[in-house]
């Protein structure tokens, strides 16, 4: 059969299964995502490397797979993006720097070789900010991603082009990462669905570059995730993705995530909409009780309680530049003369914290867990915003909140705290600004609770409507 242009937003288990049916070729399927990416990537520049080559030569294989001639896997023949921070052996990984203008890794981040054993073909690499330090997605080796829904905004960060590319039907699933709302924000901004698992469930290593990646104290707030267009996908992918590695040690064994076994009606819900130091938009407040709403309908427990997260921001900035960036510096040493103005200033080193300060912010930031963690056993889930506005223009410092500006990091306060706690939350679609841009609903979990986010992730996709097309 032909490849339709409405398959290009078909959710990829669907793509998976047309495949094994022999409905479609893993050649045709790759080359009609190839194509879609030339046609649509030029306004947007989301994908900034193609595979194109390797990833016909792996269609082929997989078409020989298919047709009986060998182990059919999961996602046999399936095209898919890596976010351009995580490794790709073969390809061009750049974490959007000069100075790795032409790094090629020799191996896969583990979570990219276990996509590519369940038989995932990589077709290409997609944008990422500088060193993966903004909410903007732009760097000096391949310039901005526009955001899908309106080309004069950011489509967020640090994972902005996986984001643009899902959304427009370049891709059907990818990889992004996360250390303070790097896969949700961009989920939020381009109106798709993204997955920051709990930390320890899925090996960080491959996110370039190891010399310069945080530390594992610090490092215990980041993650590699999945991102889709589909909560169906993000389930998919994280049980193919998750798992002990001997290159982290900090991740341990989970069981498979099963959403579709929770019984939503067990389930209660705190909601709420403001905290810490920026107001959320009318409009973003408006989406979420509606969300709640929906959700309640649908027989989950919602109830407007605000968690005690306020510490957990404090705690991010205190436990994140502990060591004064000392170690980030170090790393680069003279390639960062090569970064632009803004992340060398923000590089700069400084004076760290003593060894008994950063275990007092240590110690800090565990009493404050347990202190979340008990709130939790009441409310599993936590429903709230993403950040406090839709997405912003290109080169904003400051957002503008019901009439007032502020610097936008404070707006990125309802990612911050999820990171420091180290739990699991997806993004789900949940409506549109008076702008027309997307808005997305953060669900939040407690530890190791994928399953059960996932499950009231994918009530809210059914509630909600979820993925919309952008207007192309």
């Amino acid at each position: 059969m032909a490849f339709s242009d409405e398959l290009f937003f078909a959710p990829a288990q669907r793509l998976a299964a047309m495949l094994r049916a022999r409905d479609v070729s893993s050649v045709e399927m790759v080359d009609a995502f190839i194509e879609r990416i030339e046609t649509v990537n030029h306004g947007l520049n989301a994908v900034v490397t193609l595979v194109e080559d390797r990833a016909g030569r792996e269609a082929e294989e997989s078409d020989r797979r298919l047709s009986g001639k060998g182990e059919v896997r999961p996602l046999e023949g399936l095209p898919i993006t890596i976010k351009d921070s995580i490794i790709t052996a073969g390809v061009r990984s750049t974490w959007g720097m000069k100075m790795f203008e032409h790094h090629v890794a020799k191996q896969d981040a583990p979570t990219v070789a276990r996509l590519r054993a369940a038989g995932a073909i990589v077709i290409g690499k997609t944008n990422t900010p500088e060193m993966t330090m903004n909410y903007d997605c732009d760097n000096p080796v391949f310039g901005q991603t526009n955001n899908p829904w309106n080309r004069e905004r950011v489509p967020g960060g640090s994972s902005g082009g996986e984001a643009a590319a899902l959304a427009t039907g370049m891709s059907p699933l990818g990889l992004g990462s996360d250390l303070r709302g790097s896969i949700r924000v961009p989920a939020h901004f381009c109106g798709i669905v993204g997955l920051k698992p709990t930390w320890g469930t899925i090996p960080v290593s491959g996110h370039m570059p190891p010399s310069v990646a945080q530390p594992p104290p610090i490092a215990h707030m980041g993650t590699i995730g999945p991102m889709a267009r589909y909560v169906d996908d993000l389930t998919l992918a994280y049980n193919i993705v998750k798992g002990p590695h001997p290159s982290w040690p900090y991740t341990v064994p989970t069981v498979d995530a099963h959403p579709e076994k929770v019984d939503l009606k067990k389930i209660r819900c705190a909601i709420f909409t403001d905290a810490c130091d920026a107001p959320v938009a009318s409009d973003i407040r408006a989406a979420i009780e509606r969300a709640g709403r929906e959700l309640q309908k649908m027989g989950i427990v919602v109830e407007a309680v605000k968690p005690p997260i306020d510490d957990g921001e404090r705690l991010f900035w205190e436990y994140n530049g502990a060591d004064g960036n000392q170690l980030v510096a170090e790393a680069l040493g003279e390639g960062l003369k090569l970064a632009r103005e803004r992340l060398r200033n923000f590089l700069v080193a400084g004076e760290g914290k003593s060894a008994a300060e950063f275990f007092k912010i240590a110690m800090a930031r565990d009493a404050w867990r347990v202190q979340l963690a008990e709130f939790m056993e009441r409310y599993p889930i936590i429903l709230g915003p993403t950040f406090c506005v839709t997405a912003f223009k290109h080169g904003a410092n400051e957002v503008e909140i019901d009439g007032k500006k502020y610097p936008y990091i404070l707006a990125s306060w309802p990612v911050g705290w999820v990171n420091c706690a180290g739990l699991p939350g997806v993004v789900v679609p949940c409506g549109k600004d008076r702008e027309g841009l997307p808005i997305g609903l953060q669900i939040v979990g407690r530890a190791f609770g994928e399953e059960t986010v996932l499950a009231v992730a994918k009530a809210a996709e059914t509630a909600l409507g979820g993925y919309q097309k952008p207007p192309m």
